[in-house]
């Protein structure tokens, strides 16, 4: 079950990738809406959000919000407490959600939501009965992943034949956003993950890095040898730029702090050649992983996904490459 809730939640925030700025951490997250959520205390929010350690700080903001807005839903029905709420009551919010067209995955992530919160519910003595059992909602098959083509990467990772580089550029920040985009592309790291890297976490003479990922899990992945020696350049001047105060941060803005998912997105719109989601780096280096022959469950490792279902979609991209590749190549195709 927990691995259905967090793969409909990664389908759910793909299609909202950026604005992916996460809250400051789970508590901050209930301390902000607490005030709001004073009509609902019934429905133990704060609570619920405290005890959804294994995910994601974001994952907990948007399960909090999905109940938040159910619990005001059935308000409106006459219903104050999660004890009182049926599954016909749950089935008849699923239908409201359609009818306003919402997307299909984000009716399966609120429905994941929900089945999570009974859990706690009927844990905790807040509910007897638990009314989302046999309640499943797909996400449907979405979009698949858009790979970079060479020109694309070329501009990114080799931006001395990019026009988009500036002759003034200084040069911590030329070094600092070369060991950026090499890590994302080399080692598939979601832009979360390269935020929170520390110094500590590199180990340049193994080639390796100790990344963070998705519910506390620690994974090690491995650095290519451009990736090496974009980091040790960077490393040489990171003095200069991270402010004492931010300790161990790798990667730092101009203003001394520590690189945030904004600041990842305005290296990648001065070097990309046409509009380019910090997310592309990722999908590349996994379909590029698996057009290379790479075992699947590899790259799961290698992805820090925790249900493989969730790394077959690029498997769907990489056929599609190899069949363009073969129709537009092949005399007989």
């Amino acid at each position: 079950m927990r691995d259905d809730d967090q793969r409909l939640t990664d389908a759910a925030d793909a299609a909202d990738a950026a604005d992916a700025a996460h809250a400051a951490d789970a508590a901050q997250v209930v301390q902000v809406v607490a005030a709001a959520d004073a009509p609902l205390a019934a429905w133990r929010l704060d609570d619920f959000a405290r005890s959804l350690t294994s995910l994601s700080r974001r994952t907990v903001e948007a399960y909090r919000t999905d109940v938040r807005l159910f619990a005001e839903w059935v308000e409106r029905l006459g219903v104050h407490d999660p004890a009182s709420v049926t599954r016909t009551i749950v089935r008849r919010y699923v239908a409201f959600l359609t009818t306003r067209r919402f997307a299909r995955r984000s009716i399966a992530r609120k429905a994941a939501a929900l089945r999570r919160y009974w859990r706690f519910a009927t844990s905790v003595g807040a509910a007897t009965a638990d009314p989302t059992i046999g309640l499943h909602v797909t996400g449907g098959s979405g979009r698949l992943p858009r790979v970079l083509d060479r020109r694309e990467l070329g501009h990114l990772l080799e931006p001395a034949a990019s026009a988009a580089t500036s002759e003034g550029e200084p040069v911590w920040r030329r070094r600092r956003d070369d060991a950026v985009l090499e890590v994302l592309y080399g080692s598939g790291l979601r832009v979360s993950e390269l935020c929170s890297l520390d110094v500590r976490s590199v180990q340049l003479d193994r080639a390796a890095l100790t990344v963070w990922g998705k519910g506390a899990k620690e994974r090690r992945v491995p650095l290519g040898e451009p990736a090496v020696a974009a980091l040790r350049a960077w490393l040489a001047v990171r003095h200069e730029v991270v402010a004492p105060e931010e300790g161990d941060a790798l990667f730092g803005n101009e203003r001394g702090r520590r690189l945030g998912p904004r600041d990842v997105r305005r290296i990648i719109d001065r070097r990309a050649a046409a509009p380019t989601h910090p997310h592309a780096l990722r999908h590349t280096f996994a379909t590029h992983l698996l057009d290379g022959g790479a075992d699947l469950r590899a790259v799961q490792d290698l992805l820090g996904h925790r249900d493989v279902a969730t790394t077959q979609r690029y498997t769907h991209v990489s056929r599609e490459r190899l069949r363009s590749a073969y129709l537009e190549s092949h005399p007989r195709a």
